[in-house]
């Protein structure tokens, strides 16, 4: 998705979002951004285009049940906008 997706800004925060949105349907866990780090994010997300691997590993690591959960939930659209910012 991230690569698919036709404009730069915001890129990452709706593969996020679209992401989520998956993982609830499908598996009824979503990812609590808040346990993944923000530069090893950014390091696995450029290399997923060619090794996945590292990637699922930080978004498997970070599964939780909580997908109703209203604190997840706002952490998750706090993250999207913190990995998004410059350092």
């Amino acid at each position: 998705m991230n690569i698919a997706h036709p404009f730069r800004e915001g890129n990452g925060r709706s593969a996020r979002i679209w992401l989520d949105l998956i993982l609830k349907k499908r598996l009824g866990q979503c990812v609590d951004w808040s346990l993944i780090d923000k530069r090893s994010y950014l390091d696995a997300m450029v290399r997923s285009a060619v090794d996945p691997k590292p990637i699922k590993q930080l978004l498997e690591a970070a599964l939780t049940d909580k997908i109703s959960d209203r604190e997840t939930f706002m952490k998750g659209i706090d993250y999207s906008y913190y990995y998004e910012q410059e350092d």
